[in-house]
């Protein structure tokens, strides 16, 4: 008797579940469960199959984890949950980054899964590249080989911040006197990042920032300066990753420093994007996916991004003008790039 296949995408604020009945198909009874509610990722599995899958019990199953994965060993990056998926006891269970998910699904988005943010049309077969602000900051890679496509994922997100211009040099200045001392890219351009940038360029700007956003001590660290600051720095960091203001409140509100830190958003996310095209050749095409950006599709256009995604090394503006840029807006598509992952590990399993 076949039995269906789990696929998971677990970020560090919700892990996404559903089951893949037959080959090529789309996951179906797809649920959202909240990491926070979760003691680790058997027990989230457990819960989902019992309560939001009859208690079948999977033949094969792909989980994208929001953090680096070795083998079969995962440690989710914003969140407590660290182990091995051999603890699940599903007989086919492989690991991917979130990441290589995501880009593992590119293939198969098209029509209405994805908006054109600049550029020609992607062009199939070509080595791909996907990154997206989220809870962190992904980015991963699509490269063509014999039988299909490889991921190749990483943590792209901690490379140092693309400052260009002033006003940007000005904000990280102001950042680390603030009590951050290495600003990398997923400290600004990511959901918990737009807030940080929202109080440096508050900073800059002398403005007070809302109440709201003053420093609070909190018990979490950032990965980045967990462990390398006195007690008191670490309080200030950490305030400043996590002010009041949030991204959805950022992102909707026409208050000008609001307004503003959007700008800079934007502009700071064309230049990464733009490395991270340099750094995998994606001729295919780069790729934007993460939970931050859907909402401000109709403010890309008219931003800066795509300006400094082909600037981004003034010698290859012709190479990086080729490639196009997309804006991903599918749903789910992570969980479609692991039901593929699956179908191309597993040729032979039937469903």
């Amino acid at each position: 008797m076949s039995l269906p296949w789990l696929v998971a995408d677990v970020g560090g604020t919700n892990a996404r579940f559903g089951l893949v009945t037959r080959r090529g198909g789309q996951p179906e009874a797809v649920t959202v469960l909240d990491v926070s509610q979760h003691l680790g990722l058997a027990d989230a599995v457990a819960a989902y199959l019992a309560d939001h899958a009859g208690g079948v019990r999977p033949g094969a199953a792909c989980l994208a984890i929001a953090g680096p994965v070795d083998r079969d060993r995962y440690r989710l990056t914003n969140a407590g949950w660290s182990g091995s998926v051999n603890d699940l006891g599903i007989p086919r269970t492989v690991l991917l980054n979130d990441f290589e998910a995501l880009a593992i699904s590119l293939p198969h988005l098209a029509g209405d899964d994805l908006v054109s943010l600049g550029g020609p049309p992607p062009s199939p077969g070509l080595t791909k590249a996907v990154l997206g602000p989220g809870t962190g900051l992904g980015v991963a890679g699509l490269v063509p080989v014999r039988e299909g496509w490889l991921p190749v994922g990483g943590e792209g997100g901690h490379v140092a911040v693309p400052v260009v211009t002033d006003l940007e040099m000005e904000i990280v200045r102001a950042l680390r006197a603030d009590g951050l001392p290495y600003v990398d890219a997923e400290h600004l351009l990511s959901g918990t990042g737009l807030p940080r940038l929202h109080r440096g360029l508050a900073l800059v700007r002398g403005v007070a920032p809302d109440a709201r956003t003053a420093p609070q001590e909190t018990a979490r660290e950032t990965p980045r300066t967990a462990g390398t600051l006195t007690t008191g720095a670490r309080a200030t960091a950490a305030g400043a990753a996590a002010p009041g203001l949030t991204a959805a409140q950022i992102t909707s509100s026409d208050d000008p420093l609001c307004v503003e830190t959007v700008e800079v958003f934007l502009a700071l996310l064309g230049g990464f994007a733009g490395g991270v095209a340099l750094t995998f050749g994606a001729r295919g095409g780069v790729y934007l996916g993460g939970g931050v950006l859907p909402r401000l599709a109709a403010r890309i256009p008219g931003s800066a991004f795509r300006a400094r995604f082909e600037t981004t090394a003034p010698a290859l503006k012709d190479y990086a003008a080729a490639i196009p840029t997309s804006l991903i807006v599918a749903e789910q598509p992570a969980l479609t790039g692991a039901a593929a992952w699956l179908a191309q590990r597993f040729p032979e399993v039937e469903l």
